[in-house]
């Protein structure tokens, strides 16, 4: 295993933040890539990584890694040192007010440039070329800030994985993923490995975030071909919230990184001769348009009417909204038929404030899918 330290640009005179990935097995062949913790106070994406690299570390010396993977256990520096009054803010940079997992290059245009009067009739020579023309856009990428750094040299990282995690978590839920319905075939081996209950598909959720930075690329690319050039989608990329924050167990972050490792063992990156059997497939998708979150109408106090895994009719109560000056109460009811699958952890809002999310199989949403 190889540990690089890779320096952000720095914003004032006398700091200085750093960036660590780690490198197992071979550069040259299939990669893999996985971080951790984009948004910083999203803990159990962290513990999961440091359960994976053992993991990875006993695969490598037992010369059981066929291809590349790349660990970032922290994928956030500058969100980690983002402490204010006891509280800490990891989704959003002090500076700038942006979120950390938006606003990530898209590298289609470049990478036509390089790649369109050179691709023919075969698809493996053509989806290494794009390979090849992806890693070459991405380091010409340009930072003016420590934020954009950052976003520059994790799409750096990762930009020619075929596979490629990015792990976060819900306030409370179940786990469940975010994907595009291109690489829905792949997906469906990620949600078995990892046993997810929940599985959310949109070509584009709007904010550019990273996951689709590195998967979107390819069908674009692919539509943009004359007849004859063929294109496959080459790069299955997954946000994967991992339950909730709080949910930061020793014995659910193993299960968790077990499934990692069981993904990459199907999929002939690692070598496993007594892997154990791939679990059922436990939900089928269903589109984040049909995604609908409560909505606080007035602050107030939390109080849910149903946990995170029951089955809800569109209007069946949720959560109730309780005004502690007035007196009032607002109950809020599923805005679809679904599965209640994730909520927010803390028990008071503010007006406007999503409280949770059900799943649904009507895509009712438009434009900016996800949540700020």
């Amino acid at each position: 295993m190889r540990t690089l330290h890779h320096t952000l640009l720095a914003a004032t005179p006398g700091t200085r933040h750093e960036l660590v990935s780690l490198h197992y097995g071979r550069p040259g062949g299939r990669k893999a890539y996985i971080q951790g913790a984009l948004h910083a106070d999203e803990v159990p994406g962290l513990l999961v990584a440091h359960h994976l690299r053992g993991l990875l570390a006993s695969a490598e010396a037992e010369g059981r890694l066929l291809g590349e993977v790349i660990l970032v256990p922290a994928a956030n520096p500058l969100g980690l040192r983002q402490w204010h009054l006891r509280g800490y803010q990891g989704r959003f940079e002090f500076t700038s007010g942006e979120n950390f997992n938006r606003h990530f290059a898209d590298l289609t245009e470049p990478v036509l440039a390089r790649v369109q009067d050179r691709l023919g009739a075969d698809a493996a020579t053509n989806v290494a070329l794009v390979r090849s023309a992806l890693r070459e856009a991405a380091a010409e990428l340009k930072a003016t800030t420590p934020l954009e750094d950052l976003r520059r040299l994790l799409l750096g990282l990762a930009i020619d994985a075929e596979l490629v995690l990015d792990l976060h978590s819900d306030g409370e839920g179940l786990l469940h993923i975010y994907t595009t319905p291109a690489t829905w075939d792949q997906a469906e081996l990620l949600v078995r490995c990892i046993d997810a209950r929940v599985a959310l598909l949109a070509e584009r959720s709007g904010g550019d975030p990273f996951d689709e930075a590195c998967s979107m690329v390819w069908p674009q690319i692919a539509e943009r071909l004359p007849a004859g050039v063929p294109l496959p989608p080459s790069c299955l990329a997954a946000t994967i919230e991992l339950r909730g924050e709080g949910d930061v167990r020793h014995d659910l972050a193993a299960q968790d990184a077990a499934g990692i490792l069981r993904l990459l063992v199907a999929r002939g990156i690692v070598r496993d001769d007594h892997a154990a059997e791939i679990p059922p497939l436990r939900c089928q998708p269903t589109p984040l348009a049909g995604s609908i979150p409560l909505v606080a109408p007035h602050g107030g106090m939390v109080v849910f009417l149903k946990d995170p895994g029951a089955e809800v009719e569109e209007g069946e109560p949720i959560v109730d909204v309780i005004d502690p000056i007035s007196g009032q109460v607002s109950t809020l009811g599923a805005g679809t038929t679904g599965l209640f699958f994730a909520r927010e952890n803390r028990r008071f809002a503010v007006a406007g404030m999503a409280l949770g999310k059900v799943a649904g199989t009507d895509a009712r949403r438009s434009g900016s899918l996800l949540s700020v």
